[in-house]
This record gives structure tokens, sequence and C-alpha cells, in this order.
């Protein structure tokens, strides 16, 4: 059975399509029917409020509050028009009119607490600006697009998983560079957020000490923006950065859900897909910010030392930059699951393939592959 132009609208909203809600509304076939229709003039003005078009939000609310006067998430949202305003004392009276006919609404209950603690013009102007203000406007509930992207990316990852299960007996290691997986990596395209689900993430109101980055709207919107430019360019080392200073960051909760997933997506480097797709970053870098670099492959040569067999595991540390042993960079553990075939001649040059690894602000790296060069006789 076919949807009303409403009910579409309802779903469109939820999903927080806000756009596409107003000229789905406004470009209807019959809007005459809808003259007297209480929720078709909440709904349209819901969506502007979201969108951020505060007058045309106010007169629908208006158009709405003709028909009916006493609904609560009417009055919570022309009481949010106030206090976006800055009119305090009449979004009070709104929002205690909410109370009357919805004791215990949490979003009224929560701006007056706001009012109350942060009243000032100043201040409600500052949670304009950074969007904390979208806290009061009436909830929409849970996305469901939201719910289908987690789900698809649980089933994509068991899938994955199982793939590699089954195929990782077919790789072996090969002359003295011990190959990784090079898995292909999964179309992404699907997996970002859409345009007003990122201008939604304008920062989740923690306190300064819950987050390394403290990021404005635009740039939390840029940064997510260079993560969609090169995860489609397979740079995902600068990809990684980028995810690695949202999630350190004052970025919502919603957002960095969907980074993590992004991240479960990115494909294990080789020596070959690292030098022709990704950015190696240099150690003096990394030692710069490690936080940033969390994750990121890198092809880093130099000499070993202090290499230990462990079973078939081997661990090491990597002079970094010393190969020609006139430059030190830093020393970084490495250690690798199963040694490299065959073994490493620690007084020559090598370069080190593996993945960067923070423990208690130390950089370490999660082995790889190693190359070395053949001996000349």
């Amino acid at each position: 059975m076919s949807r009303t132009v409403l009910e579409k609208a309802h779903s469109l909203l939820q999903r927080r399509k806000f756009s596409y809600t107003i000229t789905l509304l406004e470009s209807g076939r019959n809007p005459e029917i809808y003259r007297e229709n209480f929720d078709y003039f909440l709904t349209a003005g819901l969506a502007c409020l979201y969108l951020g078009d505060t007058g045309s939000a106010g007169a629908y609310f208006q158009r709405a509050r003709h028909i009916r006067m006493t609904d609560p998430t009417l009055l919570c949202a022309q009481a949010a028009l106030f206090l976006h305003r800055g009119n305090t004392d009449r979004a009070i009276e709104y929002y205690l009119d909410v109370l009357d006919y919805d004791p215990g609404n949490k979003t009224a209950l929560n701006a007056m607490e706001f009012i109350k603690t942060h009243g000032s013009y100043d201040e409600v102007c500052k949670a304009v600006d950074t969007g904390e203000i979208e806290k009061f406007y009436p909830p929409l509930g849970i996305n469901p697009d939201t719910i289908k992207r987690i789900l698809l990316s649980v089933l994509a990852g068991i899938a994955l998983a199982f793939l590699i299960i089954i195929f990782s007996d077919l790789f072996k290691r090969a002359g003295n560079i011990r190959l990784s997986s090079g898995k292909e990596r999964a179309d992404l395209s699907g997996l970002f957020l859409t345009i007003e689900e990122i201008n939604g993430a304008k920062g989740d109101g923690l306190s300064n000490d819950e987050y390394k980055y403290k990021l404005t709207p635009a740039q939390i919107k840029k940064s997510y923006s260079q993560i969609k430019v090169y995860s489609t360019d397979y740079r995902e080392n600068a990809a990684r950065v980028e995810i690695n200073r949202l999630l350190n960051s004052n970025a919502d909760e919603y957002m960095k859900s969907n980074l993590k997933t992004l991240l479960s997506h990115f494909s294990e480097q080789t020596f070959d897909s690292l030098s022709n797709y990704s950015d190696n970053v240099e150690y003096v870098d990394v030692a710069k910010s490690p936080d940033l670099y969390l994750g990121c492959y890198v092809a880093w040569s130099g000499r070993i030392s202090d290499p230990k067999y462990e079973g078939d595991s081997y661990s090491c540390n990597l002079l970094v930059g010393y190969q020609t042993m006139e430059r030190l960079e830093g020393v970084v553990p490495v250690f690798f699951e199963a040694a490299p075939y065959p073994a490493i001649d620690k007084e020559r040059a090598v370069t080190v393939l593996g993945q960067i690894q923070v423990k208690n602000g130390k950089i370490m790296l999660n082995g790889r592959a190693i190359y070395q060069q053949i001996k000349q006789n």
C-alpha cells in the first residue's frame, strides 16, 4: 500500500533528510488537503528548525498553533525558537507550558537548567554558534538509516572475517619479504555520512578535559570531507590522521561511531601499496603527535638491535634512520607474530613495514614485513 505525502515526510524527517522533507511537503500534489492539518505544519516547521531556517520554522509553527495550542512538541519547538533569539523569558514561559501538559519532559527540563546556569545572552549566542542549542529542539527519535548502517557494517565485518579465515592459509612468505595479506578493500561510498548528518555533528559539549582537540563545526566538517577524499583515493594513512583527530576531538559520538566503522573497512598495506597509494609517514612527524598516527602503516629504514625469537614470534628494536650509521632518529620496538624468513642480519640495513601502535605514550610497530637486500659477495 502506497504511503501518503505526510507519511513519507515523517520518514524523511526521522532520517534527518530535512531539505527533502520540506520539498516534499511544499510540492505535494494536493497541498490543499493539509490546509487544516496540524501534523503537516508541525513536521514542516521541525524540518526548517533543524535546517537552520528559523524564520520559516516560526511561520509553520504559528499555523500549527492556530489549529492546536496545547501540543507539548509544538510548545517545545516554539520555546527553542525564543531561546535561539536570546529571549530566555519567553522561552521559560513556553517550557513551563510544556511541563504543564507533559510533566517530566526531558527536553524542557534540560533547557530550563541550561537557561538557569548559562542563560546570559553571550552564552546563548555561543550555544547557537556551536550547534549545542539543537539539544533543546524536539527530539526526532532514532535514525533508521543509522540502524541499517550498523547492521550492514556488522554483517560485512562477519563476512570479511570469514573470508580472511578461509584464505589466510593461501598466503605464503616468499624471498626475504614477509608479505601482508593485501586484502581488497570494500567500497566505502555507502558508509559516509550525509550532508545533513555532517552539518549536525557540531560537537557534543564535553568539558575541555575530555578531549584533546577542540574543533569548530567548520573544522569538523572540513576534516570529515578530507577523510572522504583521502579514503576514495586510497590514501588511508592520510585518512587515518584525520580520523584520529576527530576521534580525539569534540565531534559527536554519532560521527565517531561512523569513523570507527570506516576504519574497520581499511585494508592492510604492503610495501607496494604503501608506495603506490598511501603517505609513508616520517618518524619525526609521528614523534610529535603519536596519537594522530595511531594505526598508520609505515615503511621505516634503519638497523635492528636486540633481536629475540620466542617460538614463532620475533621482536627487535628498530634504530630508525641509522641505516648508514650516521644519524639516529629514534628507537622503535617492533613485534612480529610470525618470525620473518630468512633470518635478518642485524649488521646490515633493513626496511620494516609495520602498523603504528602507541603504548604508554611510546611508539611501537606491529610488524608486517621486513625487507633486507640480499648480501653481495
